[in-house]
C-alpha cells in the first residue's frame, strides 16, 4: 500500500502539528461513556510529543448545525486526553478564533492544546467546496504540517479531512496506518478460513459490504434486526419484526450469489421473540421460521438470536482464522436481549488468528459488555468509514494522503 506517513514529514522539533483526530465520543453531560477513541489516539500524539513538536488536536464531537452547542464542546474530551497523557492539555473555547490565534502562538515544544469543535463551525462540513476550503485556510494558519488521524471521518470531505491535507505537509497518523494494514489484510491477503459476521438493524446499510466481501469469504453469518429481511426472502413471516421489503429482492440475489460461489451464508435456526420493544418485555425462544407461532403471534418482535444459532455463530468463529464482525446480533442495549451479541464477542477473543471488530455499535458493544480492547486483534474506530472501504470505495481522506 502507498501511504505518506509522519517519517515523510522529517523533523519536527518545534514546529506546530495540527492533528485531526477523531474524539467524537458519547458523552452523558460531561461524563464520557466510552473513550475508545480517545484511547486510540494517544501512539501518535505520543509519537509527536516525543519529537518535541507543538501538537494542535482537532476534532468534531455529534452533529451541531454549524454553531456552537455546550453539549458538544470538547472541553470535557481535552481534560479526559490530559488524564490519559499524564500531561497538561490546553483548550481554546473557539476553533479559528482569538482564543485560538492566542493559545496556539503560545504553545510550546512539546505541549498539547485542543481546539473547540470543529463543527461549530459551518465550513467544515459545507457542501460548497470555496466555503470548507475557507475554513480550512484558517485551520492551516495554525500548522507547519498535518497529521490525520481520524480514520472514523476518512470517508467525508470535510474541511479538516480533505482541503487542509491539501494545504501544507500532511501524512497520516499512526492510527490510520494501522487500520489500512488491517483493512487491506480483510480484503486483499485474508488468512482462511474468513469468516464475516455481519449484524445490525438495516440491511441496506452494508449491502455494498455483502457484495464486496461474498467473492471473497468462506463464510457469511447474519443476525441483528438486518435477519429478518433474509428470513422474509426465504418465505417465512417475521410478525413485526424489522423488515426492510424493498430489499427482498436484492437479498434473494445475495442468497443465489452465495450458493453459486460455494460460500455459506448461514442465517439463525432460532430467535427470541418480544412481546415488545422494552427490557421486561414478555420473550420466548422460538424456531427461526415459526416467528408468529409464538404467543405474541403477528405482533412479535424478534430482538436477539437464539442459544442455538449463538452456539453455532460462536463455533463458526472459533473455527476461524480471519473473522470480521459488524453490528450486533440484537438489541443488546437491553440485557435480556444482549446474549447472542455476548456470545460472538467472546467467540471473537478465542479466535486463533486476526480478529476485527467493526467500529460502530460494535464497538460499543464489546466495551458495554465488559470485554477489554486488548482481547481482540483489532477494534476499528470508524464504522462508517470501515464499511465504505470494504465496500471498494474510494475514500476522500485517504486519497488526499497518498492511498491508492
Amino acid at each position: 500500500m502507498t501511504l505518506r506517513t509522519i517519517d515523510s514529514l522529517g523533523e519536527l522539533a518545534g514546529k506546530r502539528v495540527v492533528v485531526r483526530c477523531d474524539l467524537n465520543v458519547p458523552l452523558d453531560g460531561e461524563t464520557i461513556t466510552d473513550d475508545g477513541r480517545v484511547r486510540a489516539s494517544l501512539p501518535t500524539l505520543n509519537a509527536l510529543l516525543a519529537q518535541g513538536a507543538r501538537v494542535v488536536v482537532i476534532s468534531h464531537l455529534g452533529r451541531p448545525k454549524g454553531e456552537p452547542e455546550a453539549k458538544y464542546s470538547l472541553r470535557p474530551v481535552a481534560a479526559r486526553l490530559g488524564e490519559l497523557l499524564d500531561a497538561p492539555v490546553g483548550f481554546a473555547s473557539d476553533t479559528v478564533g482569538e482564543d485560538a490565534q492566542a493559545k496556539v502562538a503560545a504553545l510550546g515544544d512539546g505541549e498539547v492544546l485542543v481546539l473547540e469543535n470543529l463543527r461549530f463551525n459551518a465550513g467544515e462540513t459545507a457542501k460548497d467546496d470555496a466555503e470548507r476550503r475557507a475554513f480550512a485556510e484558517q485551520l492551516a494558519a495554525f500548522a507547519d504540517v498535518v497529521v490525520s488521524d481520524g480514520f472514523g471521518v476518512v470517508h467525508r470531505k470535510q474541511a479538516s479531512v480533505y482541503e487542509l491535507e491539501q494545504l501544507r505537509p500532511s501524512a497520516a497518523g499512526l492510527l490510520i496506518a494501522a487500520e489500512l494494514e488491517v483493512l487491506d489484510r480483510l480484503t486483499e491477503t485474508p488468512e482462511r478460513p474468513y469468516t464475516v459476521v455481519l449484524g445490525g438493524s438495516k440491511v441496506s446499510d452494508k449491502l455494498g459490504v455483502i457484495a464486496h466481501l461474498l467473492p471473497r469469504v468462506d463464510t457469511l453469518l447474519v443476525g441483528g434486526g438486518m435477519l429478518f429481511t433474509f428470513l422474509a426472502a426465504q418465505g417465512h413471516k417475521v410478525a413485526s419484526s424489522l423488515l426492510e421489503a424493498d430489499q427482498l429482492d436484492t437479498v434473494r440475489g445475495y442468497l443465489a450469489e452465495a450458493a453459486e460461489r460455494g460460500v455459506e451464508l448461514v442465517l439463525p435456526s432460532d430467535v427470541v421473540v418480544a412481546a415488545s420493544f422494552s427490557a421486561d418485555a414478555e420473550h420466548v425462544v422460538t424456531a427461526a421460521d415459526a416467528i408468529e407461532e409464538t404467543p405474541f403471534g403477528s405482533a412479535g418482535l424478534g430482538l436477539d438470536i437464539g442459544p442455538e444459532t449463538a452456539a453455532d455463530f460462536a463455533a463458526r468463529i472459533r473455527g476461524s482464522k480471519t473473522v470480521f464482525w459488524n453490528g450486533p446480533m440484537g438489541v443488546f442495549e437491553l440485557a435480556p436481549f444482549a446474549a447472542g451479541t455476548r456470545a460472538v464477542a467472546e467467540a471473537l477473543t478465542e479466535v486463533d488468528g486476526l480478529s476485527v471488530v467493526g467500529g460502530g455499535d460494535s464497538a460499543a458493544a464489546v466495551r458495554q459488555l465488559g470485554f477489554d480492547d486488548a482481547q481482540f486483534g483489532h477494534i476499528s474506530t470508524g464504522g462508517g468509514a470501515s464499511l465504505e472501504f470494504l465496500e471498494g470505495k474510494q475514500l476522500p481522506g485517504l486519497e488526499v494522503l497518498g492511498w491508492q
